[in-house]
């Protein structure tokens, strides 16, 4: 029953589509939103501005041009609710591979999957089960271009498929999986090392335009954009700093904004009256549904009922540090905010990674700090990374 309860929650949430009091803007697929690596897990869920790795792929493709290590090869497991079930998980990997004239140009591949375990399902108690396996993937390709020594730009295309749908018996059985693609724009600034008194530094940036693309619709046998529910379309902006002490002590510090770009749900009561009456509702929800993910784009940026003060508490934030030794050994921390009113998201963050020739292995581990419960808390994050070819040299 947990489990049925927990798809009803994943498949339910997205009909949601406006809520007087917080209005919390949902979407579809939020699985994308996850951090799917223990690297990025560690600083707060942040990587749009971190320096380049294999998990780029997720945040901001356009590092690869920057990366150290000609390929790199990862694989990252992350449990899901632990508190509640033991079979829901996501995983993804990711490949990459600089190339081109001193490595100018990069291209990577990952593939995200997000799988509910077995639900069984039955009529009658003493009737045979039947098993389905619910699940999410997105399969994305991306390419990134040195622009000059210190910018890179990169494109990446995703093709997304959710099979959350449970068969049933108005159905006739049939559960058709829900389709769409979307496209991600991001750029990424790396500065020279320079002497800044006892320390060397180096600034970085980066943002990225994630999940840009049509609706993606739940409902088999309807074509409607109507019924249809928005990607978790969003802008990552970030800025970073190293304090390089020497050739084994390094500090990172970053700084993440991210804001979903999506339209904010409107005020049910519309004649402000204090009664919502059911056409009322259906007019407010109508309105929304028939917002094209295009114009949501745009209208995200000013729709807010509460105007100005309530399009900031849109904004997430994070903020994330990261001690490297030798770059063989690393400790990080992290704390990610998002308003009360708007999902009240808020954590702390504890990581590590270990670095042996080829090979790192990195985790995470989070503590909620809001109200609201977590479904990755007391969650321990797992990734593994293979690094081979040659190295290029960073200046």
């Amino acid at each position: 029953m947990k489990k049925i309860a927990v798809l009803l929650l994943l498949t339910t949430i997205q009909l949601v589509k406006a809520q007087d009091d917080s209005r919390v803007i949902t979407t579809g697929v939020p699985f994308l939103l996850i951090a799917a690596d223990a690297r990025a897990a560690g600083m707060g869920d942040q990587g749009v501005a971190t320096s380049p790795d294999t998990y780029s792929q997720q945040w901001n493709p356009a590092k690869y041009a920057f990366a150290l290590d000609k390929q790199g090869f990862s694989i990252s497991y992350t449990p899901y609710l632990t508190e509640l079930v033991n079979d829901i998980s996501l995983g993804q990997v990711t490949y990459y591979n600089r190339f081109g004239e001193e490595g100018r140009s990069a291209f990577a591949g990952s593939l995200r999957y997000f799988g509910l375990g077995e639900i069984e399902l039955r009529q009658n108690a003493d009737d045979v089960a039947q098993v389905v396996k619910p699940f999410e993937l997105a399969l994305d390709g991306s390419y990134a271009l040195k622009l000059s020594e210190r910018f890179s730009m990169s494109v990446a295309g995703r093709y997304i498929r959710s099979q959350l749908r449970i068969p049933t018996e108005s159905s006739g059985g049939d559960a058709k999986p829900a389709s769409t693609f979307a496209f991600d724009i991001a750029g990424y600034y790396q500065s020279e090392e320079d002497a800044y008194g006892d320390f060397n530094g180096r600034w970085r940036a980066g943002f990225n335009f994630q999940n840009m693309g049509p609706k993606i619709n739940y409902d088999a046998g309807t074509s409607d954009d109507n019924s249809a529910n928005f990607l978790p379309a969003n802008m990552r902006i970030g800025g970073g700093f190293d304090f390089i002490f020497d050739d084994y002590n390094k500090v990172s510090l970053n700084l993440e904004v991210t804001k979903l770009l999506v339209p904010t749900p409107q005020k049910l009561d519309v004649n402000g009256d204090g009664e919502i009456t059911s056409s009322e509702r259906d007019q407010v929800i109508g309105d929304y549904n028939r917002v094209n993910w295009v114009s949501g784009v745009f209208k995200s940026f000013g729709d807010a009922p509460g105007g100005f003060s309530e399009e900031l508490k849109e904004l997430t934030y994070s903020a994330g540090a990261e001690y490297l030794y030798q770059d063989s050994f690393a400790m990080r921390l992290g704390y990610f905010h998002e308003s009360p009113l708007k999902g009240a998201r808020q954590f702390f963050s504890l990581g590590a990674g270990f670095k042996y020739n080829t090979v790192k292995i990195d985790v995470s581990y989070l503590f909620s700090a809001s109200k609201v419960k977590n479904p990755l808390e007391n969650t321990l994050r797992f990734s593994l990374t293979f690094n081979f070819g040659d190295q290029y040299e960073e200046y």
